[in-house]
């Protein structure tokens, strides 16, 4: 597998993982009792992006390095996948 390859996959995984990693440790502003004027009340009240893509990050390293593993080591690549299910 090629380096390109490999990023494109992990590419696809930490996208895939920052929608599922999103909502974790999320307070809007209506939990927090502080609405700002002209937002809607599911706004989140404090939005940290660096944590939440070092999250994602080390999340989707974790699920690319299981997906590494299974495809280098055992030999289980994308045209397999087409067996599983015919």
């Amino acid at each position: 597998m090629t380096f390109f390859s490999a990023f494109a996959v992990y590419f696809v995984i930490w996208w895939v993982t920052l929608f599922a990693v999103l909502p974790f440790g999320l307070r809007t502003q209506d939990e927090e009792g502080d609405i700002v004027p002209g937002t809607t009340e599911s706004a989140p009240s404090h939005f940290r992006p660096l944590r939440v893509i070092f999250s994602t990050s080390v999340v989707a390293a974790i699920i690319f390095a299981i997906w590494w593993f299974i495809a280098v080591y055992k030999g289980f690549g994308f045209e397999d996948f087409s067996n599983l299910f015919w």
